[in-house]
């Protein structure tokens, strides 16, 4: 399907009623990390901070990066990962994990932190009543990259995934790396032979598994019922490009739980093929659902297998066309809780199939046991209820300048109280506008006496990275 020449942006449908209401904080392309309010507005722009993904901390300070390595030679590399106020001023960095000498670039330390990390206090990174984030001091569990060879999984090198948990000072007190894990993973032969020939490769290596989101499990009903594998100091990944998700126990490295890749296998029955998934995290404890998994399931295409008519080498052979979000109990593996473009159709009656991300993505619970959904690939972010109703959606603005789409990596939901730098701001419901009747100034209809009154919409434009609010 699609994407429509002229569309708007910004806030596009809010019901205050049904929301859970406060700040959102997205990465805004390479220009900065900006945080809106409900309708729209910016209440706070750090230009160059980089989100891989953002999160904000409570009173207002922000993580990120100061930017990314050149990617001939190492594949979404960020530099180092710095937490920054309310002002931009770096509070806290970390950037001492691999000393990098690029030809052409200045010799440097570099984190290679990618796609996630987590601080101390919340095992998720976005907000649960309860299990505030140090702002200050504590532990982090970092996602990051290094390069490796393992001949048992294939002769090329490899861009390997490993997660390293330091302290403030920055000195690494743990560390997990994915290749040494290969056996465990379950994989059938036909699979080993095509990660052999090709682990996915890209100019710095083969990025076999794509790890996306790392997260610690937490305290959870699971442990508490005698399941050891669900130990609360527990990992959970998923591999984008493997179909996998995982948990890791802390202790001992080893895998204790897994899903995929194998999803013809009796324990998915009820789940289905998982196709290129991101953001797979345990809800935590204080949360609508807490105990269950929630993923944001791609589609696209993803995995290693025996060739078909849609990948000639097995690279990639599980295909999809359409995003799911799903929810669903990790001991049971009954699902829970769906959200697919027919369940939509009640929310987007117009454009039903429009629920698809074949890259990034994610999905965050709600206080209020709604859901807050990025998809990634066309800049939207909405929030929907359990009966799947759209009570929010925003498009953004800003697009990219290498690569001119206006892509989302993910956003995270937070309280206003998250913020005590600026008052609480007015919300202002918008009605959803009906597609059949709204026209463009000039532009006729089937009636051309009829008007289309938006009320309660604010009008944006973008310059410079920054949204400023128009006349209307």
């Amino acid at each position: 399907m699609g994407t429509p020449t002229v569309h708007p942006t910004g806030t596009t449908i809010y019901n205050p009623e049904k929301c859970f209401n406060g700040y959102t904080i997205f990465p805004a392309r390479e220009q900065g990390a900006v945080l809106i309010d409900m309708n729209g507005r910016v209440v706070n722009f750090w230009k160059d901070l980089q989100g891989f993904p953002n999160k904000l901390l409570p009173g207002g300070e922000v993580i990120g990066s100061r930017g990314e390595r050149n990617n001939e030679f190492g594949w979404q590399d960020q530099i180092d990962l710095i937490q920054v106020d309310w002002d931009g001023n770096v509070v806290w960095e970390f950037n001492k994990l691999e000393y990098i000498e690029d030809p052409g670039y200045e010799a440097q330390w570099m984190a290679r932190q990618h796609h996630d990390y987590q601080f101390e206090g919340n095992t998720v990174g976005y907000y649960v009543p309860g299990m505030e984030a140090k702002t200050r001091g504590g532990n982090k569990l970092l996602l990051c990259h290094h390069t490796v060879t393992n001949p048992r999984i294939s002769a090329l090198p490899l861009c390997d995934d490993t997660i390293i948990e330091i302290n403030d000072a920055g000195e690494i007190l743990w560390r997990w790396n994915c290749n040494e894990h290969f056996r465990e993973m379950g994989f059938s032969e036909e699979a080993k032979n095509c990660i052999a020939r090709n682990p996915n490769m890209n100019k710095s290596g083969g990025d076999w598994m794509h790890t996306n989101s790392m997260s610690v499990l937490g305290p959870n009903r699971h442990y508490d019922n005698g399941d050891e594998r669900f130990h609360p100091d527990n990992i959970i990944i998923d591999g984008r490009q493997t179909n996998i998700i995982c948990i890791i126990s802390k202790e001992t490295g080893k895998i204790v739980w897994k899903l995929g890749p194998d999803y013809t296998a009796p324990e998915a029955r009820f789940i289905g093929q998982i196709v290129g998934q991101h953001h797979a995290h345990m809800i935590p404890q204080g949360l609508p659902g807490a105990g269950n998994i929630l993923i944001y399931d791609n589609g696209g295409m993803g995995g290693y297998g025996a060739p078909n008519p849609g990948s000639k080498t097995g690279l990639n052979n599980s295909l999809r066309d359409y995003s799911r979000v799903i929810e669903f109990d990790p001991v049971t593996m009954k699902m829970v809780w769906e959200c697919k473009p027919s369940d939509m159709g009640n929310a987007m009656p117009y454009h039903a199939d429009h629920f698809y991300s074949m890259f990034i993505s994610s999905a965050q619970r709600l206080p209020n046991g709604n859901t807050l959904i990025t998809e990634g690939s066309g800049g939207r972010l909405m929030e929907v209820t359990r009966d799947h109703e759209l009570v929010w959606e925003y498009i953004s603005p800003y697009w990219g300048k290498y690569l001119p789409i206006n892509m989302i990596y993910r956003a995270y939901r937070y309280p206003y109280d998250y913020v005590p730098q600026v008052e609480k701001p007015k919300e202002v419901a918008i009605e959803r506008i009906d597609n059949t009747t709204f026209r463009m100034p000039g532009a006729a209809g089937k009636d051309p006496e009829r008007t289309v009154s938006v009320e309660g919409t604010i009008g944006f434009t973008a310059v410079d990275g920054f949204c400023l609010e128009s006349d209307d």
